[in-house]
């Protein structure tokens, strides 16, 4: 069988995975006043993956070592391995709960008026989740995040003449690696 349409279309199977079939979720961790503002807003984990608007599927690098050989340059990886900062974009509603909760967060990993925060990883860190899905909502590929924080909560850009779409803002998060449902 040559290359042709039909050659993709055989090997394409479900139409190939799609880029808006996604389901991201955050656990917040409790330390803090996190549990706090969970009471108060009726926050809720579940609730928090209806506000992911975007997210990624993570990055990672290994980085390798050059050994020059009579002339040549000959490629060994290296046992460095680094995982780039994973982000969402999320959907603000009008109580600003997923707002405040990011903000809530961060202050309790450096508070802004004194410089104190959270110094046990285990309080301030916790796993998030992004898997693709099939058209059918089954997971195709899970990703699981290990010890994200957030470190970037980005601006809402506001203007007099946007009035038909949902403010939104993005969340940049650190991790120490991610694990899926394919690898250990």
């Amino acid at each position: 069988m040559g290359i042709s349409v039909t050659a993709l279309r055989n090997k394409l199977v479900q139409g190939g995975a799609r880029p808006s079939l996604f389901y991201a979720k955050i656990d917040f961790p409790t330390a803090g006043d996190l549990e706090e503002l969970r009471t108060a807003t009726g926050l809720e984990t579940k609730d928090i993956s209806f506000f992911i608007k975007s997210a990624q599927i993570p990055e990672s690098t290994i980085a390798s070592i050059p050994i020059n050989f009579l002339g040549r340059e000959f490629k060994v990886p290296s046992i460095d391995r680094t995982f780039a900062d994973w982000s969402i974009t999320v959907l603000n509603d009008t109580n600003f709960k997923l707002r405040n909760a990011f903000e809530r967060w961060q202050n309790g990993i450096n508070n802004m008026s004194d410089n104190e925060g959270l110094s046990n990883p285990v309080d301030y860190q916790v796993d998030a989740f992004v898997d693709q899905l099939d058209r059918n909502g089954n997971t195709l590929k899970s990703y699981t995040l290990r010890g994200a924080f957030p470190v970037d909560i980005a601006a809402i850009d506001l203007n007099f003449a946007t009035n038909d779409e949902v403010e939104t803002f993005g969340v940049t998060f650190q991790y120490q690696y991610f694990e899926t449902n394919t690898t250990t």
